[in-house]
């Protein structure tokens, strides 16, 4: 960990991340604090000067819901955040953590198979590069701190699946909990509470590749309230929850539900959360107004955030690593996936039989919402070969057409089989409902950069998607103020997760800071890296992007982007939430 340094950053506008206006001001930093600010300040004895002429000086960047519980072992970058301005990232999220662990094998394993399906991390990596020396939440904590030199100051939620698996074993799958199996998960979770995890999250949504409900689905209200009750002893604490509007459409239901259970306790929400695309209008409106719920828990007093995402979801499908067929209701397609050799995901694609029922799974069995769907379908895009053959940068209709195939998925398949297995196809956006977008931008009660960065590698890259609040909502369309943008990635999410020492340029808080020229900054295009180890000796690939760039990224006082390159300083801790 590289020592903070003495730093004046001079003649920038100072964004302070409390939501004020902006106003020029000097930046001193000292001893991994906020020293001073003011105009017109004079450099002290051994100060760096940084001149900040023409940019925005603002606290630095929260990532609010990551999934880095797994590179982070293997990737100390954590590559591409510090090029963006973040400083804090926020893990264990959607339920999927990895401590406690099970006695049973079997058990401990799945926490890995769960991880790795959901969101999209290689099994063996995960297994080769964790020290798996924990069977606590406290003894994974000691070792990610003894572990695990990363750039980003980074906190972690206790996941309730991993709860689950720990006192129930491989049955956390099957049924509720006795009495005496939510009694051993509350006293875990209160092990982790003190330790200094987060809260708890949670997961009401997600199903396996067998089309399973996640073990958390499984959960009754006598359990729930038993972990509700523990957070509620620690003040600054938080659930944070996936309800369902993508699969069955039940987060309505779920969220009355959790405002039933927590009657009478003192427990923040952050639940996933006000539909924010156009496709779920209905679930916006007639079916559950999730809006309405919303606004009604606000009038209420509770303390029930929606989480929100201010990007519109797209990912890349493969046959190597993706759950987006299983995600989609798309079984046949998912075989292809779970093919365990080269030479069998290639037998599946040519076989007759196979290409039959996928076309009746495209027409008949996938959902709505999902990429499939005659209509839909022909506008995947085919982007990224694996051995250039191609064609690229053509939809899989305007393939279809060359080629002669009688169906999108067969078009989808010839091009796969033409151009190698580690070739993607890339979904369009879905389109969003900016004027939903815009007020949870500005809603006090709305956690917003949700992103999944760090999940997902072959799909998307999550990280620098936080650039777009600045670009596209700012800049571009004059949506939003500045001031209301780096607040929502700042002090809003500061106060949501508990953590008063950062997210505002204070005297005396934390000296995260990032410094960025508007004009200069973009959420670049994705690229392919292949620095992900994939546990047989060598390396698979991911998306990445280059840097915003910003012009500096502070982390407790050391730079860890200094305008062309993320550097090698390390100075992140581990940050737990502290009472309001």
């Amino acid at each position: 960990m590289s020592e903070p340094q003495n730093l004046l950053i001079q003649n920038g506008t100072v964004v302070d991340g409390t939501g004020a206006p902006a106003y020029r001001a000097d930046v001193r930093i000292r001893d991994g604090l906020i020293a001073e600010i003011g105009e017109g300040l004079s450099p002290a004895d051994g100060e760096t000067c940084f001149d900040a002429a023409g940019c925005v000086v603002a606290p630095g960047f929260i990532e609010s819901h990551t999934h880095y519980d797994g590179a982070m072992w293997w990737d100390d970058r954590l590559d591409p955040l510090p090029g963006y301005g973040a400083t804090t990232q926020v893990m264990g999220n959607c339920g999927f953590a990895t401590a406690p662990l099970s006695d049973d094998e079997a058990a401990r394993r799945e926490v890995v198979k769960i991880f790795s399906f959901f969101e999209d991390i290689p099994e063996g990596p995960f297994l080769d590069k964790l020290p798996w020396d924990w069977k606590s939440w406290p003894e994974y904590k000691d070792s990610m701190i003894r572990h695990c030199k990363v750039p980003l100051n980074y906190a972690v939620y206790s996941g309730h699946i991993a709860l689950r698996l720990a006192a129930m074993g491989m049955e956390a799958w099957e049924r509720a909990a006795t009495p005496a199996e939510i009694e051993h998960m509350a006293r875990m979770l209160d092990e982790a509470m003190a330790a200094g995890a987060m809260g708890m999250s949670s997961n009401l949504m997600d199903h396996d590749g067998e089309d399973r409900p996640v073990p958390s689905l499984m959960a009754d209200d006598a359990e729930f309230r038993a972990l509700l009750e523990v957070l509620d002893r620690y003040p600054g604490s938080s659930l944070q929850i996936i309800l369902d509007t993508f699969r069955n459409m039940t987060a309505g239901e779920s969220l009355q539900r959790l405002v039933r259970l927590t009657e009478g306790l003192n427990v923040r929400v952050q639940w996933g959360g006000v539909p924010t695309l156009e496709f779920q209008r209905d679930l916006m409106g007639i079916q559950a107004p999730l809006v309405a719920l919303h606004e009604q828990i606000k009038a209420s007093g509770k303390d029930f955030w929606t989480g929100f995402a201010h990007i519109p979801i797209t990912s890349t499908l493969s046959v190597q690593n993706s759950l987006m067929f299983a995600q989609s209701n798309d079984y046949v397609w998912h075989e292809v996936v779970t093919a365990e050799t080269d030479e069998e995901k290639t037998r599946i694609l040519r076989d007759a039989n196979w290409r039959e029922r996928a076309r009746k799974s495209w027409d008949e069995e996938t959902f709505e919402f999902s990429p499939f769907p005659r209509g839909r379908a022909e506008n995947l895009q085919l982007l990224n070969s694996e051995n250039g053959t191609g064609p690229t940068h053509v939809t899989v209709g305007e393939y279809q057409q060359q080629i002669g195939a009688p169906h999108p998925s067969d078009a989808m398949a010839e091009w796969i089989l033409a151009n190698g297995l580690e070739s993607t196809v890339t979904m369009p956006p879905f389109a969003m409902t900016d004027d939903v977008v815009e007020a949870l931008i500005k809603d006090p009660m709305a956690a917003g950069n949700i992103n999944d960065c760090g999940a997902h590698g072959q799909m998307f890259c999550g990280g620098g998607e936080n650039i777009k609040l600045l670009t596209y909502w700012v800049r571009d369309t004059g949506k939003i103020s500045i001031e209301e943008a780096v607040h929502s990635m700042t002090g809003k999410l500061a106060r949501h997760f508990s953590l008063p020492d950062r997210g505002e340029l204070v005297v005396g808080k934390r000296a995260d800071v990032t410094v960025f020229n508007l004009d200069e900054i973009e959420s670049r295009d994705m690229e392919r890296v292949y620095d992900v180890p994939d546990g047989k000796g060598g390396h698979t690939w991911r998306w990445t992007r280059q840097p915003a760039p910003m012009r500096l990224t502070l982390v407790n006082g050391v730079t860890t982007f200094d305008g062309s390159a993320a550097t090698d300083a390390r100075p992140g801790v581990m940050v737990s939430p502290v009472a309001a």
